[in-house]
């Protein structure tokens, strides 16, 4: 199975802008003028303009903000340090928890400028520890 991450954003090139300074990402591609497909992750990331106010789908009564929101899925980024949080902050994402350690794992909660959650982990070694004694 292979995994792609969708993200809307209201405008393409501010997304852009902001997720090649936090976290690195380069554009490979821009599809159709409104899709934006990031290399550099070990899953390639999408960014669809979708409009403030659309709906993202006939099934639901909501409509596209781009303010802060909860969704139950957000996107955890392994990194090496995540004292990298300071390049996500000065790209304009806002920290939402101090350094959180849990079996094996330093992890930094942050928001993108498009209201989307993701976290910045650290692992000590390959994934969480098993504190199973």
């Amino acid at each position: 199975m292979k995994i792609l991450i969708n993200i809307d954003v209201p405008d393409l090139n501010p997304a852009i802008d902001f997720y090649r300074a936090a976290l690195g990402l380069s554009v490979n591609r821009i599809i159709d003028g409104d899709v934006a497909e990031l290399a550099g992750a070990s899953a390639v990331i999408y960014l669809l303009q979708k409009s403030v106010g659309s709906s993202p789908s006939k099934a639901l009564a909501g409509v596209r903000q781009y303010t802060r929101h909860w969704t139950p899925i957000h996107f955890d980024c392994v990194v090496d340090n995540v004292e990298e949080a300071a390049r996500a902050i000065a790209a304009g994402a806002q920290q939402e928890s101090d350094c959180v350690e849990w079996m094996g794992s330093r992890c930094i909660s942050f928001s993108d400028p498009f209201g989307h959650g993701f976290c910045l982990i650290e692992f000590t070694d390959e994934t969480y520890k098993d504190n199973a004694a």
